[in-house]
């Protein structure tokens, strides 16, 4: 057995030589590579939010407009049932018999009813247009992310 003192004993042992140079070189290339995700990530994000800035804007617009559409029609709405009435109660006062009151609150009431389905059949109309037009914005944005998300 050779003896620990022998010297060429030791100088032929090699033990394993750590490089620092190449760990700096790995650890800057493993800091290079996350600075560069983290720059991808921050522009993803930057743009998702944009977009977002815009869709809420465009949203906040339309719903702003349909909302206007909707109280024009509601005051037009108002006034043909206030006509209706004033209209109505000219006739009443004129009526000359109990037989003409009642003919003419029949055809109140059938006009009433006529000019209430009408008002109701517009009103579902515009806010079902409303609604639409309010989420369509949403709607493109939602379909956007899920096709980028079914690519990714």
């Amino acid at each position: 057995m050779p003896k620990l003192s022998d010297k060429t004993f030791i100088e032929n042992v090699e033990f394993p030589s750590f490089d620092a140079s190449k760990a700096t070189d790995q650890f800057r290339a493993f800091a290079e590579k996350g600075v560069e995700q983290s720059k991808e990530a921050y522009a993803r994000m930057k743009t998702g939010a944009e977009e977002a800035q815009k869709v809420i804007e465009s949203t906040m617009e339309t719903a702003k407009t349909v909302s206007n559409d909707l109280s024009l029609k509601t005051i037009s709405a108002l006034r043909a049932n206030a006509e209706l009435g004033f209209a109505h109660f000219e006739q009443l006062v004129a009526a000359k018999s109990l037989s003409d009151v009642i003919e003419l609150q029949t055809a109140f009431l059938r006009k009433r009813v006529e000019l209430s389905l009408e008002q109701a059949k517009d009103f579902q109309a515009a806010t079902t247009k409303a609604v639409e037009d309010v989420a369509k914005p949403m709607k493109a944005v939602f379909e956007k992310s899920l096709g980028e998300l079914k690519a990714a």
